[in-house]
């Protein structure tokens, strides 16, 4: 049964508020998928962040015209499912890893604010570290002159000591 116009004006409504927070909005052909498959798939995805919806594609291109993701419009054919995310690594790493041990899901297309993608720009997308890492690597970066200057005020005290440890043992010898 058909969504009446109600329902099409919530589902749109729907879809551009989940497409104003995201960075990244990436299709997949989702065709020949079992439901025990698309339920693993969705578990994996909520557990990074992600969204993992099926809409009309038409409704889907109503929501996105007009928002930086409108580029994508053109490639909203066929049975899609959108993975949309604050992260675009994390939406890139779900759906990728999955597509690679499920030939079923086909990645055709996806999207940052103003630059679209296809399936090997994301791939890429998929290998870059995760948001959590990058910040573990900009912290380590920030705190590796501290801890050597640190390290540095601490080696005078600690000179100064073994020098007169070393003269003490001097005079006790002689």
């Amino acid at each position: 049964m058909g969504l009446n116009r109600q329902e099409k004006a919530a589902m749109i409504e729907e879809v551009t508020a989940l497409v104003a927070d995201a960075q990244a909005v990436i299709v997949a052909e989702y065709r020949g998928l079992d439901v025990e498959s698309v339920t693993k798939l969705r578990r994996q995805a909520r557990g990074e962040g992600v969204h993992l919806r099926v809409f009309k594609n038409t409704l889907a291109r109503r929501a996105v015209a007009g928002t930086p993701f409108a580029g994508l419009a053109d490639k909203l054919v066929g049975p899609l499912m959108y993975g949309i995310g604050p992260d675009p690594v994390a939406v890139a790493k779900v759906l990728s890893g999955f597509a690679k041990s499920n030939d079923k899901l086909v990645i055709k297309a996806g999207a940052m604010p103003d630059f679209v993608m296809d399936e090997n720009g994301i791939k890429a997308l998929a290998t870059l570290p995760s948001r959590e890492e990058l910040l573990a690597k900009l912290m380590a970066t920030m705190q590796a002159p501290i801890g050597q200057f640190v390290r540095t005020l601490n080696e005078v005290p600690s000179r100064l000591v073994r020098t007169l440890a070393a003269v003490r043992d001097a005079k006790e010898t002689a």
